[in-house]
């Protein structure tokens, strides 16, 4: 049945249309921007160069993608390391976080506030990069290892405590308890109670899982020493930015006839627009899947703290 509008939830036309431009000029601002983007992508480094960035180029060019897939399967590899590391990442947290979220969110556990104030101090306090580093290759021994992409990361506290939140907020301890009373263990009523209503902060919490992993890249810049293996999508691409630079830069390669010929053969604006968009499109692919999520996700897990 339609809700029936009153002078407390009807919006006046002038409102209305201030607040459609408003979302179009927002949209605009988003869209715009990407479609610059990709449209530098297919130009040649002459035009950007001559006329600058342009949604209409002089020349049209693939240069950018070519120099990237002259490389074999090593974009392939890179592509297949990183979609694995962050569905299993991803999975593997989701399912770490709502657990602890769940055994926090129980009032009437004794450890609870211990838990939570060990979380709340790896918010404020951690070791620092130099004894990770040593932690994870010296005595983990996790260098060079898939498990580096999964492990360190597996827990986010204020991830935890968003999902804690949402527990609380949302899921009445009256049916926790009916549970109980049915002889449902607490392994029982996570599974079948819990979950089922944890949809939309689950979806919220993954969808941030999945962009902070597909987008990391010094993970693999730092512990990953195998060029050809196990070197993630974003940290290649990191690295052959950075060779660009580097060869665009070194005056002793400039100086010579054959280095001039090579650097004007690489194409560094489109290459780099070329890199956002293969890293981006996955993103923009997956995100309209979380979006119904998104919003509540977000209002209901941070209305009580």
């Amino acid at each position: 049945m339609p809700k029936r509008l009153t002078r407390f939830n009807r919006i006046a036309g002038g409102w209305n249309a201030a607040f459609n431009l408003v979302m179009i000029v927002g949209a605009l601002m988003v869209i715009i921007p990407v479609a610059l983007v990709v449209c530098v992508s297919f130009s040649t480094d002459a035009s950007i160069t001559y006329r600058g960035y342009s949604f209409v180029p002089q020349e049209w060019s693939l240069d950018g993608y070519k120099y990237l897939f002259r490389m074999g399967d090593q974009v392939v590899r890179s592509y297949l390391i990183t979609i694995v590391i962050t569905i299993a990442g991803t999975l593997m947290s989701l399912s770490v976080m709502t657990m602890y979220a769940y055994v926090i969110a129980q009032k009437g556990f004794r450890a609870r506030r211990f838990l939570t104030y060990m979380l709340f101090f790896t918010m404020l306090f951690s070791g620092g990069l130099v004894p990770s580093y040593i932690l994870n290759t010296r005595y983990l021994n996790m260098g060079d290892t898939i498990w580096i992409f999964l492990l360190p990361t597996l827990v986010s506290a204020y991830h935890v405590i968003i999902l804690r939140t949402f527990i609380l907020t949302t899921i009445p301890d009256s049916l926790l308890e009916a549970g109980r009373i049915d002889g449902a263990g607490h392994f029982r009523i996570f599974a079948f109670i819990v979950l089922p209503l944890f949809k939309a902060g689950i979806a919220t919490i993954g969808l941030f899982n999945v962009v902070n992993r597909w987008n990391d890249w010094f993970i693999g810049m730092l512990y990953i020493n195998k060029y050809n293996y196990l070197i993630p999508l974003q940290t290649l691409l990191y690295k052959i930015q950075n060779t660009v630079d580097y060869l665009k830069q070194n005056t002793q390669v400039s100086g010579t006839p054959d280095g001039v010929a090579m650097l004007r053969a690489l194409p560094a604006q489109s290459l780099r627009m070329a890199c956002m968009i293969i890293v981006t499109l996955p993103i923009l692919v997956a995100y309209p899947f979380f979006q119904r999520y998104f919003v509540s996700g977000l209002t209901i897990g941070s209305v009580k703290g």
